[in-house]
């Protein structure tokens, strides 16, 4: 069976035929919405959804955001039940998401959310049922 059968026969069950220039139409549309997709931002989109497939990660940008401000790893340390070193190894993949910005301040480093990490978590609270 060619990839092309089961699509053949979808088009021809949703609308009552499918000739080869009905299927050849509708390749040429499904090639054009998958070209839509641009391949940078997909891979970073995907980067920025693994980040926060992790309850930890997703954790402290969620801190991060409520917080509105700077936190550094002292400060949330205490509220994470993992150690120091995991919690910086989650703000390094963070970082490297675009989810967070770090500043270094004397011998501390200071976390923030950044714009896109809270325009994502707006999204993900604006979705929720009432």
């Amino acid at each position: 069976m060619s990839s092309t059968d089961r699509l053949q026969r979808y088009v021809a069950a949703e609308y009552g035929s499918c000739t080869d220039e009905e299927l050849s139409e509708r390749l040429a549309e499904l090639e054009e919405l998958n070209e839509g997709i641009d391949g940078s931002d997909l891979e970073s989109d995907v980067e920025l959804l693994s980040a926060l497939g992790n309850e930890t990660r997703y954790e402290i940008v969620r801190m991060l955001h409520t917080a509105d401000d700077e936190l550094c790893v002292c400060e949330l340390s205490p509220l994470l039940d993992v150690s120091e070193s995991a919690i910086s190894h989650a703000l390094s993949k963070l970082t490297d998401a675009g989810l967070v910005t770090r500043r270094k301040a004397g011998k501390w480093r200071m976390y923030r959310a950044t714009p896109r990490a809270n325009a994502v978590l707006a999204a993900l609270d604006g979705s929720r049922s009432p």
